[in-house]
């Protein structure tokens, strides 16, 4: 009863009957996808279906769509048998065994199976979901219902079905001897004969390298009849990637094509995005100098944004008017010397940020007064005619700044950014190294300079990310240390502000580091050139009634240095009285 009642709601299995007694079909019948809200008893007319086109320039960010926990995904017991039930091939799960939470999803959710569209050949593609227009050639489907939820519970509780999309994409060098060349092996144009599986294939096998932690997440339906609306998609940024004549085997070997529905209308919906997918330059804020509806001036214009309010980053720190803290002491920096701790570097379209592996870089100490995890950073920069940092000192802007961006351990990102100081950002201010000592301000050098060879290994890979959201895996060997040199960290102003983009939460304890980093032009000059864009700093904010700290400077006791400068004149003196 339970399986028959599965195939009835989800259409996965043998042929479902619309209400009007009528086989429904995707093409070369009366039932065809415009039809299917033609008749009683169904969904497929309502305002909440699926698929959908995913514009990501309307993307908003939810940081509460965290990373997800999968049970079993990587068991190679858990596929039970897959069939051609004439719409789809599905592949069924064993009962109870797979499970899926997190990720933002409202309870545990019970995998039960997972299908596949396609379209005809390589110029016609058959994903259901689009992205900006944009079609792949295949989408798979893993299904799950609320656990403990009966299908007519689930079909029925708009939360009661969680589908995840994977995007399918056809290469020309993937591997045709994998997991993937094993399931197509099983493919048939034999209609309702379900065939059991080996037990040498599991969902990760399947899944590969894909980054789960990006997705876009949306309510949505079932994308066949009775269309339910009862699904919370999500769709994974990233695509699998296999050989092409891999794809092409599901047409060919089942008989027939293009089984996909049509993208339906949006009808208000928003699509919120994982707080780590990449989303384009053209989503809907920029910088001053690019086209856009919202730049800097009218950020706090945006949904949900905190851009208007009055503890606001970056600022200008007037250096006579900071307040000494004698309790701003010295950091203690963790794994900051690891040379493996940077994990891949992408173009955000609003900046290079380099993103560093998990659970393994922290900062505490120098005030802070809690342990912080380091989770990324990244650089404002302005062009090869203009300086670009975000913060100021006594009214001058540096050519660059680099942000590492730490969350407090005790807490999740999203109550982070709920948290005064759930944040905070280390910001070090750039400048050319200048030969014979001197920097672009003419300040004599007292700290060695930043290690060139790792600014070049790092800026090498920037050239690869030109494409917006591209990314790379760090493959050299590059630690911050290495980035930073020998600059003074004892030294540093401090304020609490806020991110400096949007939606500009103000969560930040701002930690600006009184050294410069010196590191050669050209190296400077790769952001700009490499990255397509230029200029992206936020303007300085009002201070208003904040105060900017300083620690407690070693030339604030002058005295005992004044003494030994002198002390050779005053022997001298001495010793001329006495001729």
């Amino acid at each position: 009863m339970y399986l028959s009642s599965l195939l009835l709601f989800l259409s996965l299995g043998a042929l479902v009957k619309c209400a009007a007694g009528s086989d429904w079909c995707y093409h070369g019948c009366p039932q065809s996808p415009d039809h299917w809200a033609e008749h009683s008893g169904v969904s497929c007319g309502e305002k909440r279906q699926s698929p959908i086109d995913i514009v990501t320039g309307n993307v908003q960010i939810d940081h509460h769509l965290l990373n997800f926990t999968f049970v079993n995904f990587s068991s190679q017991h858990a596929i039970k048998s897959i069939e051609n039930n004439g719409h789809t091939v599905k592949c069924k799960l064993e009962a109870n065994q797979v499970e899926v939470s997190g990720g933002g999803l409202n309870g545990t959710y019970s995998t039960i199976q997972f299908h596949f569209h396609w379209g005809n050949t390589e110029y016609h593609p058959g994903a259901e979901h689009t992205i900006d227009g944009h079609r792949y050639p295949m989408e798979m489907h893993i299904v799950s219902l609320k656990k403990g939820f009966s299908v007519q519970n689930a079909t029925e509780d708009s939360e009661g079905i969680a589908v995840l999309g994977f995007f399918i994409n056809g290469t020309d060098d993937g591997d045709m001897s994998g997991p993937w060349s094993e399931l197509t092996s099983y493919l048939t144009n034999t209609t309702d004969t379900e065939v059991d599986m080996n037990n040498t294939i599991s969902i990760d096998d399947l899944i590969g390298n894909v980054d789960l932690t990006k997705f876009y997440r949306y309510m949505g339906s079932l994308t066949t009849p009775q269309c339910n609306e009862a699904v919370v998609w999500t769709v994974f940024q990233q695509p699998i990637n296999i050989n092409k004549n891999l794809v092409q085997r599901f047409p060919m070997k089942t008989g027939f094509t293009n089984v996909y529905r049509p993208t339906q209308p949006l009808n208000g919906r928003d699509v919120f995005a994982s707080p780590t997918t990449p989303l384009p330059s053209s989503h809907s804020w920029c910088y001053e100098e690019e086209p856009c509806e919202y730049k800097p001036s009218y950020w706090h214009n945006l949904p949900h944004s905190n851009c208007g309010g009055e503890r606001q980053s970056p600022i200008n720190i007037e250096t006579l008017d900071t307040v000494t803290d004698e309790h701003l002491g010295a950091f203690t920096f963790t794994k900051f010397d690891d040379k493996h701790a940077i994990k891949h570097i992408t173009n955000t379209g609003h900046s290079v940020k380099c993103v560093l592996k998990e659970d393994m870089v922290e900062v505490s100490g120098g005030g802070l007064g809690y342990v912080y995890s380091t989770l990324q950073f990244h650089f404002h920069w302005g062009s090869n005619k203009s300086d670009g940092s975000e913060h100021k000192v006594d009214s001058k802007r540096y050519p660059m700044e680099m942000h590492i961006v730490n969350k407090r351990k005790d807490l999740t990102l999203a109550e982070a950014l709920e948290t005064p100081n759930g944040l905070a950002v280390l910001g070090f201010l750039i400048e050319e190294k200048i030969a014979h000592g001197r920097s672009s301000s003419e300040h004599l050098e007292t700290h060695p300079t930043s290690d060139m060879e790792a600014w070049k290994k790092m800026t090498s890979y920037i050239p690869a990310i030109h494409n917006i959201s591209s990314e790379v895996n760090v493959t050299d060997e590059i630690s911050i240390d290495d980035l930073l040199g020998g600059v003074n960290r004892a030294e540093y102003y401090r304020y609490n502000g806020s991110l400096t983009t949007p939606s500009c939460d103000e969560a930040v304890v701002w930690t600006v580091f009184k050294e410069s980093v010196k590191v050669d032009q050209n190296l400077i000059m790769m952001f700009p050139t490499h990255a397509g864009y230029h200029n992206v700093y936020r303007p300085k904010q009002s201070l208003h009634n904040r105060k900017v700290y300083t620690t407690k400077s070693a030339s604030s006791a002058p005295g005992p240095i004044i003494l030994l400068l002198l002390l050779p004149c005053l022997c001298a003196s001495s010793h001329n009285l006495h001729l």
